[in-house]
């Protein structure tokens, strides 16, 4: 997961909510780059509001859910693990 942040080009963002100091912000639009548009089109029809608006509260979420799963300042196969479960329970609650 945070390695698509890294593939593109967003290391110093994905590091910075990893480390134990302060989490750099993302943009909705660098998350639509990340992720593409369709997710954020996905989450946002599931949450019945726009994709500006779908996208602006994940990049507000997403830093510091990470930074969250990993307390330690580092990624394990365990923690790698659960953000994946973390943004797959997202996907799913919103779809409620």
């Amino acid at each position: 997961m945070l390695g698509k942040f890294r593939q593109a080009g967003m290391d110093a963002q994905a590091d910075s909510w990893v480390s134990s100091g302060q989490n750099m912000n993302i943009s909705p639009d660098q998350l639509q780059q990340v992720f593409g548009s369709g997710a954020l089109n996905d989450i946002a029809s599931q949450l019945g509001v726009s994709q500006n608006q779908a996208g602006s509260a994940v990049s507000q979420m997403l830093p510091e859910l990470i930074n969250q799963l990993t307390p330690q300042g580092q990624v394990t196969t365990e923690s790698n693990d659960s953000i994946a479960e973390a943004l797959e329970s997202l996907s799913r609650s919103a779809g409620r």
